[in-house]
């Protein structure tokens, strides 16, 4: 998501291409190739995807290629349209959200690896997904435009109109599908009526998090929908505290982002080389500075200072996968219903 969600801009440019491939580095053999389908701010430039390309090819003796989409719920559709078919050994940037749903394809297999390294806040461990960051969702704000930011769930659904906001499509973006699980954990069954009253201060809505923060840092909507740990970039990248995340007295949900090794992956080895790969301080450390978000296990450097300043929050949202995958549908129809309504 996507994050996975964060998932930063480049001078506000967006990935053309929804399918990439990163060129082979010099420690690459011709002889194995790992295919790596994942979100498209992975695999830029500015991501996390060059440096880990470059690290495990030195381990691996072996060419690492990504395969780009939008966000980690195209990333799911598409795994969906090709089937057994595909050609992918691993996935990578689905989230905790997704997995059973994932795992109803049939596509994936047990990864058969020792991923105790890696911690998340409430804990999560799985046969078939390895997760590699995290970060909790937050409404990001712009210091300038906005003095007394929403300070719980509640006030965001019931403030001012005026002030805008930027959120992302439940139906393809991870981050979407978070702010949809958020406000059905605070608000339950009343949630179209959250919905319905907070339609008023919505801007847009997004297909993924890129279009939503792009409009957010042009000064289009005062408010967007993202992480507690996206003003971390702007501390360190920009230098500057402008962008802040608005602490939310209710909690905050949180998203865990997945890899899982596929069934019919034509490199099955290297695919759990590669998961192991993803626990360890080489694959850790490109996270905070390159995908904004909070690492799973070690790194080799401490966190950045500007990590310290970020928005702890005091209780953690996460429904269960299973919770989710039976009802993701309708609370999607509930969610279109309550946003078409005049």
């Amino acid at each position: 998501m996507p994050a996975r969600p964060f998932k930063t801009i480049l001078s506000g440019m967006l990935l053309a291409a929804a399918t990439m491939t990163l060129s082979a580095g010099g420690a690459a053999a011709a002889g194995k190739t790992l295919t790596v389908y994942t979100y498209e701010s992975f695999t830029s430039e500015w991501g996390p995807g060059p440096k880990v390309k470059e690290a495990f090819e030195k381990t691996c003796d072996c060419t690492v290629n990504f395969v780009s989409v939008a966000d980690g719920v195209a990333l799911l559709s598409r795994l969906k349209l090709e089937g057994a078919s595909s050609k992918a050994d691993v996935v990578l940037g689905l989230d905790t959200n997704l997995v059973t749903e994932a795992k109803e394809t049939g596509l994936f297999d047990a990864h058969g690896i020792d991923a105790s390294a890696a911690k998340v806040p409430g804990g999560y461990s799985d046969d078939v997904f390895v997760p590699y960051d995290y970060g909790h969702f937050a409404v990001i704000y712009d210091t300038e435009t906005i003095k007394n930011p929403p300070t719980s769930l509640k006030e965001l659904v019931e403030g001012d109109p005026s002030q805008k906001i930027a959120i992302e499509d439940p139906r393809t973006s991870t981050p979407g599908l978070g702010l949809l699980l958020w406000v059905k954990s605070v608000y339950g069954d009343k949630a179209p009526e959250a919905w319905g009253k907070l339609k008023g201060r919505i801007l847009t809505v997004t297909p993924g998090w890129s279009e939503a923060y792009g409009l957010f840092t042009k000064g289009e909507a005062p408010m967007v929908f993202s992480y507690t740990t996206s003003p971390a970039y702007h501390m360190v990248a920009e230098n500057t505290e402008r962008y802040q995340a608005a602490a939310f007295s209710e909690g905050h949900y949180i998203q865990i982002e997945v890899a899982g090794l596929m069934k019919n992956a034509p490199s099955k080895d290297l695919a759990r080389d590669f998961l192991k790969f993803m626990v360890t301080p080489a694959f850790q450390d490109t996270i905070p500075t390159n995908n904004w978000m909070m690492p799973v296990s070690a790194t080799s450097e401490p966190l950045p200072d500007a990590f310290g300043k970020l928005v702890k929050p005091e209780k953690t949202f996460l429904m269960s996968p299973h919770e989710v995958a039976r009802n993701r549908k309708a609370w999607i129809d509930e969610w279109l219903a309550a946003m078409s309504m005049n």
